[in-house]
């Protein structure tokens, strides 16, 4: 008997799982196929999941499982442990639309101030493209493809709370200032790493977890490094461990952690 679905109202479940291997039972008969069927079934479910190395000795391997339904998150991670694998963290979260985001009246006002274009018609132009571009933006953020990417990093995060220091007390049109800042950092690496945030305050241990794909791992390194400079970071952010993986398809990561 399975759990009924739970599907929450807005967003996706997403699940980071990370193991290390029982090497005393590694070289059983067929240990490498049930993991290899816990991820085809979830996958024929209509979720999505990445596999990957762990470099360092936090983990061996860990999934990135991704999709609607909870309950068949929770029963791909228990049948993960079918196959001789340890648990050694794990991180829950939900895909989430950020409150932050640019608005039509911000992007109207922007084109004034930064573009000069005022005119009526040639406004509603450029309005036109930009609602076209957010609308593929927010259904990425809610309901993501994850991308085919060599590297990823995960590490979770909080806003910290302390004295001067609150990001909790300063009032909105503040803290929408200052991650307008610090997105502006992120958009400059488009096309070298895909970022995904998502939201986990009140389901786990940070409020938000962040996970970052590229082809070239200096990549991460290096957007990193340049947001710990904004505002954002510099003052206001706490951070959990950081988990760097090397994609691959399952059954080649599984090999060269010691499963076949």
């Amino acid at each position: 008997m399975t759990l009924e679905s739970v599907t929450p109202s807005a967003g996706w479940g997403v699940l980071h799982l990370y193991y290390c291997v029982d090497r005393s039972r590694g070289d059983e008969p067929g240990v490498a196929k049930r993991v290899l069927d816990a991820i085809a079934a979830l996958e024929a479910d209509d979720h999505q999941v990445l596999t990957f190395a762990v470099l360092g000795h936090k983990a061996d391997v860990g999934f990135m499982a991704v999709g609607p339904d909870l309950a068949r998150l929770a029963r791909f991670q228990q049948e993960l442990l079918d196959g001789p694998l340890l648990p050694e963290y794990s991180y829950f979260s939900l895909t989430e639309q950020s409150e932050y985001a640019q608005t039509e009246d911000d992007e109207r006002t922007r084109l004034g101030r930064d573009e000069d274009v005022t005119d009526p018609a040639a406004v509603e132009e450029r309005l036109a493209v930009w609602r076209d571009r957010i609308e593929h933006y927010r259904e990425q953020r809610i309901h993501p493809r994850l991308p085919a990417k060599a590297t990823m990093c995960f590490y979770p995060m909080s806003k910290r709370r302390d004295g001067d220091d609150n990001w909790f007390m300063l009032d909105f049109d503040a803290r929408k200032r200052l991650m307008a800042g610090h997105a502006r950092v992120g958009r400059t690496y488009a096309g070298r790493v895909v970022q995904l945030i998502t939201g986990s305050t009140g389901l786990d241990d940070w409020e938000w977890g962040v996970t970052l794909f590229a082809d070239d791992v200096l990549a991460l390194k290096e957007i990193v490094y340049e947001m710990r400079f904004d505002e954002v970071s510099a003052r206001y952010a706490e951070f959990g461990p950081f988990i760097t993986g090397l994609i691959g398809e399952a059954r080649a990561v599984l090999e060269s952690v010691g499963l076949r």
